[in-house]
């Protein structure tokens, strides 16, 4: 089965819209999906690209833009939602972890549904222990392990790599080193997949 990268970040509000779906979506397009979390953060403040701070006319559309896409996919949304996350990084700490374990899925759309309709900021309490044992894991053990300085490291390492790839935001698919960035992109990462061209 074809498989496309997807690069997300907890913390970037517009990948909710995709986290929520792409299982769903998966399904229906016959294209697999590697989940691979990041740090956005770093790679933007590293390329000086600080979209929503102290913009409140941006975020305003944001959000609003939030809102009508969620609208379009039925999805439940509660907006704004808290922003930004304070402890981003470690909740993609947690979302590597999981991939590597196989959980990372579950704990990334319980994570994102409890941010986006509960108002609980992920990677904070009490969204991280509930993620996590909606995922059927202990949050003691994940934390410690997650908190470990080889998955720090880890999570470092792919931030470089999909920073070298090409990729400064999310969520971002890519595809035999094309890049499409944004969750209404990712009609045109199936296309470039299938077909190697954008239909």
């Amino acid at each position: 089965m074809k498989t496309i990268d997807f690069w997300y970040s907890i913390g970037s509000t517009y990948s909710y819209l995709t986290v929520m779906r792409l299982n769903d979506y998966e399904q229906q397009s016959g294209v697999t999906f590697n989940w691979c979390p990041f740090d956005v953060r770093a790679v933007m403040i590293e390329q000086k690209n600080i979209p929503f701070a102290n913009k409140p006319e941006k975020s305003a559309y944001m959000w609003r833009d939030i809102e009508r896409r969620a609208a379009k996919y039925g999805l439940p949304v509660t907006l704004p939602a808290p922003y930004p996350l304070q402890e981003l990084v470690l909740a993609n700490q947690v979302a590597l972890l999981g991939h590597r374990e196989g959980w990372g899925k579950t704990y990334t759309i319980e994570s994102y549904r409890q941010w986006f309709v509960d108002g609980l900021p992920a990677g904070s309490e009490p969204n991280l222990s509930q993620a996590l044992s909606r995922a059927g894991q202990q949050p003691q053990r994940v934390l410690e392990i997650a908190r470990s300085a080889e998955i720090e490291e880890a999570l470092v390492q792919q931030t470089i790599e999909c920073r070298d790839l090409g990729v400064f935001g999310a969520p971002a698919f890519v595809v035999d080193g094309e890049v499409f960035w944004g969750d209404d992109r990712l009609d045109d990462a199936v296309s470039w997949r299938k077909y190697g061209v954008v239909r």
